[in-house]
């Protein structure tokens, strides 16, 4: 009865053992399915669009399309600003291991008159955070309108293209040419003039594809 009853035991451990792999592999094969990490704000939030409209749900089509087993992840909070995303990234990025970090921010510390060296230092911080962490960069640029004067929109939109020159990463110079920059602006955003509407959302990823596939794994 006891031989029976320890062999019986030994059975069941034995099951346990060989099942445990099994389970445990699920998570090491997701890590081997690299990773597209998107931090930015409305923009990629889908901020007043219908779910699977916005540009980054078009990124994942497009990147099924082209047969890349790659797993988006985006963690766009609509209103955030480079400081939020700079709080955020780190556990972001312990979570998730990027092979590729997507930075979308800025545009809410333009609209808030924040200190252009603060959203600047954040950036760079943000991007040399990501490349420690062993991903590469894309920083997607940014422009304000005519009316916040010359100097500060010239000064906004250079801050992009000059960390991303500094930290030796790839850039989208401006996120929504084509879209905020044409002769029918207007008609290409929702009603309340800053968010792109969702006719507008191919021309976003049109703008980011070209640069992104280049550093996709």
């Amino acid at each position: 009865m006891q031989n029976r009853w320890a062999k019986s035991l030994g059975t069941l451990l034995m099951s346990a053992m060989l099942a445990v792999p099994a389970f445990a592999q699920a998570p090491a094969q997701a890590r081997l399915q690299p990773t597209v990490l998107i931090v930015g704000d409305s923009l990629s939030a889908e901020y007043g669009l219908r779910r699977g409209t916005g540009w980054v749900p078009l990124l994942e089509k497009q990147l099924a399309s082209e047969n890349k087993t790659v797993r988006v992840v985006n963690a766009s909070i609509s209103g955030d600003t480079t400081s939020g995303g700079r709080s955020r990234l780190p556990a972001l990025l312990a979570q998730h291991q990027p092979a590729t970090v997507v930075i979308e921010l800025g545009g809410n510390d333009a609209l808030r008159g924040l200190p252009l060296d603060m959203t600047a230092k954040n950036l760079r911080t943000m991007v040399q955070a990501s490349k420690k962490a062993g991903a590469r960069v894309l920083l997607l640029g940014m422009e304000v309108p005519p009316n916040y004067g010359a100097a500060y929109a010239t000064t906004f939109s250079g801050l992009f293209p000059k960390v991303a020159k500094e930290e030796k990463v790839a850039i989208v110079p401006f996120f929504l040419k084509g879209i905020a920059d044409g002769d029918n602006a207007a008609g290409n955003f929702q009603a309340d003039r800053i968010h792109p509407n969702e006719s507008s959302q191919a021309r976003m990823l049109a703008n980011v594809w070209p640069e992104l596939k280049k550093i996709i794994p």
